[in-house]
């Protein structure tokens, strides 16, 4: 992060949006066939950083919302998002500039109160509707070119929590986030583990 004004823009985020392809992935999309009694059958597959995961529910701990809009459909994207919880998902979007605005709408958002995170040519209607603009490192020329911060991660390899933690250290509420987090966690894991009553 090198702009100045940066950590005063990231202090007023209320809604951290983000493409999934190229941000919450290396952008690869894998397909193979294997052969099921017989059939030929076509397996997606993707993969995402444990640390963004991570990151997001540290994001829910402050209050943040967090939405992924992206141009493919795929059920890999909607069942990480379900995992993870509290995600708006949009998928097999084209205008993804109109659909942050629906969003911001429902949620009474000013455009200085959202960042969107890009990689690529498609993102950048919707670069113009958010208030912070942010592309990975490794993000297409013209994007990187246009984002407000260019971060030192690739996609796929903790994105999401590097903004995450920026605007979370921004907003002063970094450690609470932190202690939400593993008090919620900590809560989750002894109703697992506890006993039933005799």
């Amino acid at each position: 992060m090198n702009n100045s004004g940066l950590d005063e823009r990231l202090a007023a985020v209320r809604l951290i949006a983000m493409d999934v392809d190229g941000v919450l992935t290396d952008g690869r999309i894998t397909w193979s066939c294997i052969d099921l009694s017989g059939q030929e059958t076509l397996f997606e597959s993707k993969s995402f950083s444990a640390r963004d995961g991570l990151g997001m529910g540290l994001a829910r701990a402050a209050g943040l919302e967090l939405a992924w809009i992206t141009g493919r459909r795929s059920a890999i994207v909607e069942k990480r998002a379900a995992e993870l919880g509290g995600v708006h998902l949009f998928q097999g979007v084209r205008d993804k500039s109109a659909i942050l605005g629906l969003l911001m709408d429902r949620l009474g958002l000013a455009p200085e109160q959202v960042l969107y995170i890009g990689d690529d040519l498609n993102d950048l209607p919707a670069f113009g509707a958010a208030g912070v603009r942010v592309a990975p490192s490794d993000g297409a020329e013209e994007v990187r070119l246009q984002a407000d911060w260019v971060t030192a991660a690739a996609g796929g390899e903790g994105v999401a929590r590097e903004v995450i933690e920026a605007a979370l250290f921004a907003q002063e509420c970094a450690e609470s986030a932190a202690a939400a987090f593993l008090d919620a966690l900590t809560r989750s894991r002894s109703e697992e583990t506890a006993c039933p009553p005799n």
